[in-house]
This record gives structure tokens, C-alpha cells and sequence, in this order.
């Protein structure tokens, strides 16, 4: 089963999957959550706790990826577990992926975080 948290740090929404996504109903789970943060500049997809990704899933996770291109948002992945990162890689002669580094991560957190310090 999938579950999903999310944190919103200013314009920046971290979508937090633990889980298999290995189903329809756990990609249809993802896909509302993903697409329910129209405020959001950035999507990060978290994937540091799922250990399998599907089809179903792979296929969500392109759909989600061009739904966020199409409403000029940056989507990116975070922190995939081998096996999820070597099913991505097969798809990703389709469609390149963004992967955000830790490094990475780290500055959008701190960007994002203080946008929301000036803005209070």
C-alpha cells in the first residue's frame, strides 16, 4: 500500500511516497496528490521509500511529469532506490528525468523556505 505526505515549503510541494506503487489505485493516489498542488512552482516526487515501482506507476510518473511541464512547474525526483532508478533509466530513453541531488534538494529547501521568511 502507498501512502503520501506532503510538505509545502513556499512554493515548493515535497511529495513524500512510502510504499509499493505497483497498482492503478496507488497510481491514481499519486497522480491526485501531485496534481492537487496547483499552487506549487515546484514538485518533488520523493521516492526514497518505495521499493517498487510498476508499470502503472512509471506511466504515472510520465503522465505527472508532462502535466507539470504543462503548467511550466519543475518536477523533479528525488532520491530513487536502485531497483526504482533502473526501471526509471528504461523509461527515461522516452523521457528524461530530473533527479535532484541532495546538494540540490538542500538549496531548494533553504530557497524555498526563506521566500516564505520574507514573504511572512
Amino acid at each position: 500500500m502507498l501512502s503520501i505526505h506532503i510538505e509545502n515549503i513556499g512554493e515548493m510541494a515535497v511529495v513524500e511516497c512510502a510504499g509499493r506503487i505497483v497498482q492503478n489505485e496507488s497510481a491514481s493516489k499519486l497522480r491526485h496528490a501531485v496534481t492537487s498542488q496547483l499552487d506549487a512552482r515546484v514538485i518533488v516526487l520523493d521516492l526514497s521509500e518505495v521499493p517498487v515501482i510498476e508499470a502503472g506507476g512509471l506511466g504515472m510518473v510520465v503522465f505527472l511529469q508532462r502535466w507539470a511541464q504543462d503548467r511550466e512547474m519543475i518536477f523533479k525526483l528525488f532520491n530513487p532506490r536502485p531497483f526504482v532508478r533502473e526501471r526509471l533509466e528504461r523509461v527515461n530513453s522516452m523521457q528524461a528525468f530530473d533527479i535532484a541531488t541532495l546538494d540540490e534538494m538542500m538549496a531548494l529547501v533553504a530557497h524555498y523556505d526563506s521566500g516564505m521568511a520574507r514573504t511572512a
